[in-house]
């Protein structure tokens, strides 16, 4: 009679499936926790860089900000960033000075700025609005429009300006919540 010469493979080691088992644990988890910071920062969140001085003090160039329009409808005050291509490839970052229906008029003799008649208290601006760009007279913010401005007023391209004028609220990609980066400068925009 001829003996078989074929090798039995010996079963693998309960600790050697043990260890496969947790490196494919592994895995999935790194797979799954990448999927869920891309669906955060594609639908959530967005990391935006800020390029220029126009908003000096809040944000300086190259802060990197985050980013939010869920649910979100512009207010007075608020820090948002809006496209307006016509204007410039790179997205703008600005202060919510007036909303829909609001009137804005500016005193450039005194650098100050008015709305529905009222001034506002501007704690967060560089220096007084001296600079009128193309702005002429009092204004009344049409419907689905901000009227924005940058905090370092005599050093700002923003609605003063025609070619950018009344920003439409679907040019708004969202409202800035928070600054991340330089390590020095965390924290809320808003002075909170």
């Amino acid at each position: 009679m001829k003996k078989d010469k074929t090798k039995v493979k010996a079963p693998e080691s309960a600790e050697t499936l043990n260890s496969r088992s947790e490196v494919y644990e592994w895995i999935q988890c790194l797979v799954y926790a990448l999927v869920i910071c891309v669906i955060v920062f594609v639908f959530l969140f967005r990391v935006v860089d800020v390029e220029g001085d126009s908003m000096n003090p809040t944000l300086l160039n190259a802060d990197k900000l985050i980013v939010s329009d869920i649910f979100y409808k512009p207010k007075q005050g608020d820090i948002v960033i809006f496209r307006k291509d016509d204007y410039k490839s790179e997205a703008l970052v600005k202060r919510v000075i007036a909303t829909e229906g609001q009137t804005i008029d500016i005193d450039f003799d005194r650098g100050r700025v008015y709305v529905d008649g009222e001034l506002l208290d501007e704690p967060y601006i560089a220096e007084l609005t001296k600079n009128q760009l193309d702005f002429q007279g009092a204004q009344t913010v049409p419907e689905g429009c901000v009227f924005v401005m940058g905090d370092n007023r005599n050093a700002s391209s923003d609605s003063r300006r025609a070619s950018i004028g009344m920003v439409d609220e679907r040019l708004i990609v969202g409202k800035v919540l928070f600054k991340i980066f330089p390590l020095d400068r965390i924290g809320s925009p808003y002075g909170d």
